[in-house]
């Protein structure tokens, strides 16, 4: 799964939105898509745990009926604090970014970052990206523009721009643009290499903007998925 886009998805409206982001980057960029549902815990009673996994499957299996991309991964994970659990799923296959949809009291066409999305913006180790709300219902060309955040913070963001130019056929559009369907941010200078880090300056920018964001770790562009390999094989939800 080595450069796979991992959603983070709970079957709500704004996940939607994460899993039309997520399903773009892979459609003509590379990799593999996984769909991750974080449990916090297991229920003692027996009947109960059937249940809760249960529930928990149908939603990963409510996301999959909206996409048209057959081969992606599902994992019920099970962790006390849901950025720990996805973090840990990221680096256990070697993922690119870990996609979310935004708060659900975010206006329509901002990208606002929940909880624990905002947890991960300080430290984590992979791309964190968070799809503006309403995305979902643009569903046909999510990735049309995408522009560059401070590219002079850091170089990881030039290089990811014209990766996706060429391998979605984005049109490059100036960060001042209204409505772009991308924002690339980098991190800030003196952040530890390989981890995400916002300035505050960057966060001013992106709190007026319109568009999804994908902010990547300090110094490393965006991997969708090696040359030459094949896509992944869809497994069953579980642990």
């Amino acid at each position: 799964m080595s450069g796979a886009v991992i959603v983070s998805y709970d079957g709500t409206a704004n996940d939607d939105d994460a899993l039309v982001l997520g399903a773009g980057l892979v459609r003509r960029g590379g990799g593999t898509l996984a769909l991750a549902y974080v449990r916090h815990s297991r229920e003692i009673d027996p009947r109960r745990e059937a249940l809760a996994q249960f529930d928990a499957e149908r939603r990963l299996r409510s996301g999959l009926a909206l996409l048209d991309v057959p081969d992606a991964d599902v994992h019920v994970l099970f962790s006390a604090s849901t950025a720990d659990g996805l973090t840990e799923l990221a680096a256990a296959t070697a993922a690119a970014v870990i996609v979310f949809g935004s708060d659900y009291r975010t206006a329509p066409g901002r990208a606002e970052p929940g909880a624990s999305a905002q947890r991960l913006l300080d430290g984590a180790p992979t791309a964190i990206a968070v799809a503006r709300a309403g995305l979902r219902l643009t569903r046909s060309r999510p990735l049309a523009t995408v522009a560059a955040v401070n590219p002079q913070d850091d170089p990881a963001v030039e290089a990811t721009v014209v990766a996706l130019n060429q391998r979605l056929g984005a049109r490059r559009v100036g960060a001042e643009t209204d409505g772009v369907d991308l924002l690339v941010v980098g991190s800030r200078p003196g952040a530890r290499t390989g981890r995400v880090a916002l300035s505050g300056r960057t966060r001013a920018t992106l709190n007026g903007a319109r568009g999804s964001v994908l902010v990547l770790a300090r110094e490393r562009p965006l991997a969708l998925g090696n040359a030459g390999s094949g896509p992944a094989t869809a497994g069953p939800a579980g642990p």
